[in-house]
């Protein structure tokens, strides 16, 4: 408590002095006195924050997932739950080493086949780089990948036309953990969509005609739609 504060006599005109006068000054509120606030308001401004800029991706995978009911697709079927990339590792044509987790940060258009790829194989290679130009300044946000099944030697001749396609072999084990497949029908019968987060999300039967085409890329285009306000081209 702060304690009283005498004032100087003062003179009055006849020079006699005046009776010495005390002020007290005013005691600290009780808002004063209370304790320093925690930091458990700053803590929930951090979580706002962080669900704030989180929101974008939450938002275009509800409406994806949740808006469009299953089976909504134009030709593609919907991976449910979405199967994410196992922990392993694959190896390019030249054997170098690569982790499935280098795949991520980019949506990928993958199929997968054994390293002899007969006529089928070759035709799902071109119509997967068709179905990737169709997209227009969106191809750029999808990378080609063919996921070699087994140790047969891809032809030269193959070897030159693939382009920007990465090409892995990977153990159909991994695949099938990855990607699974419907009963009776072969892994290698498919496409298959994965989205940034490396999640399978998403098949289409690889033997389609025009107009199956033109629906797998009405599919592929919505994906990239529905998420366009946090996916960029490139990793």
């Amino acid at each position: 408590m702060q304690q009283p504060t005498p004032h100087p006599a003062a003179p009055t005109p006849d020079g006699s002095d005046q009776p010495l006068t005390l002020t007290v000054h005013a005691m600290p509120s009780h808002r004063d006195m209370a304790a320093p606030p925690s930091g458990l308001g700053s803590r929930w401004k951090l979580l706002a924050i962080v669900l704030i800029c989180s929101l974008p991706v939450l938002v275009s995978y509800y409406a994806y997932f949740v808006v469009r009911p299953e089976g909504r697709a134009a030709y593609g079927e919907l991976i449910t739950p979405a199967r994410p990339a196992p922990e392993a590792t694959g190896t390019d044509l030249e054997g170098v080493s690569q982790p499935l987790s280098a795949l991520k940060k980019q949506w990928l258009l993958v199929t997968a086949a054994g390293g002899n790829c007969l006529e089928s194989c070759s035709r799902e290679l071109y119509l997967q780089r068709q179905l990737r130009e169709m997209l227009g300044k969106d191809k750029s946000r999808v990378d080609r990948v063919w996921l070699v099944t087994d140790d047969a030697p891809v032809p030269a001749e193959l070897r030159r036309h693939l382009g920007d396609t990465t090409v892995l072999r990977v153990s159909p084990a991994v695949l099938d953990a990855w990607f699974g497949a419907p009963s009776a029908q072969a892994l290698t019968d498919h496409f298959y969509v994965v989205d940034p987060l490396g999640n399978a999300m998403m098949r289409m039967a690889a033997n389609m005609d025009a107009p199956a085409a033109a629906k797998a890329r009405r599919d592929l285009e919505r994906l990239l739609r529905a998420s366009a306000s946090w996916d960029e081209p490139g990793r």
